[in-house]
């Protein structure tokens, strides 16, 4: 059962004033319940203290910057799970690599309208309303259904059959779509102590799945791993 919004709690520290009026009161608007905070020391504490569905962290901030924020966000038990997006402006690359290297799930361009930034969030939120349904083996999105008990893979009406890895890759990269799986991770999830395997079995696992399915459902994030687009 969905989550409704007036439950979700969402924690925004950024150390411009503008940001925190306007992002705030527009999902204020949506029923969200608002927290911020100036600057990433204060994002901290008030994470450990509130426990928020999400968490947007601006990059640059005094005192503690973004980066150093979710790293120490991301240590602490009760918040390992928590979805944290970052701000960057454009053109910032750099801190869109080093923000996934720390934890983040995700990051949000500035400059962005209003409208583009509430439907970024509530997408996202959708990865905590999928947390209810995490035991179920059969996983609808769009129209790809993918069943875990049965290995089965079904797009458009039409039955794919995958080879295992392929399958494990693709039910691991669909648990929680938009999120970017790093590489270690993926390596451990799908492959685990089997055997000794490189960086370039995936990518070639990833090759296979996007002839199948589609480029367009997977991204590279370049450095770091790989995500469904859904």
């Amino acid at each position: 059962m969905p989550m409704e919004a007036q439950k979700i709690k969402i924690l925004l520290v950024d150390d411009e004033p503008d940001i925190l009026e306007i992002v705030g009161y527009n999902l204020s608007a949506q029923g969200y319940n608002v927290i911020t905070a100036d600057n990433g020391a204060k994002g901290v504490s008030l994470a450990k203290k509130e426990n928020p569905d999400l968490i947007i962290l601006d990059v640059m901030m005094p005192e503690m910057d973004g980066i150093e924020a979710c790293e120490q966000i991301r240590k602490t038990p009760s918040l390992e799970h928590v979805l944290i997006t970052f701000l960057t402006a454009r053109g910032e690359d750099y801190s869109q690599v080093a923000g996934f290297e720390a934890g983040a799930d995700d990051y949000i361009t500035k400059p962005i309208k209003p409208k583009v930034l509430v439907s970024k969030v509530k997408a996202l939120l959708r990865r905590v309303n999928k947390e209810d349904n995490a035991n179920e083996n059969i996983l609808k999105i769009g129209n790809l259904v993918i069943n875990r008990d049965e290995y089965k893979v079904v797009l458009k009406g039409n039955e794919l059959i995958l080879p295992r890895k392929e399958f494990e890759l693709l039910s691991l990269l669909t648990s929680k779509p938009g999120k970017v799986f790093k590489r270690d991770e993926i390596l451990d999830r799908v492959w685990g102590n089997e055997v000794i395997v490189g960086g370039r079995t995936i990518d070639v696992h990833i090759r296979k799945l996007r002839e199948k399915l589609g480029d367009e459902l997977f991204k590279t994030v370049k450095g770091v791993g790989y995500k469904f687009i859904h």
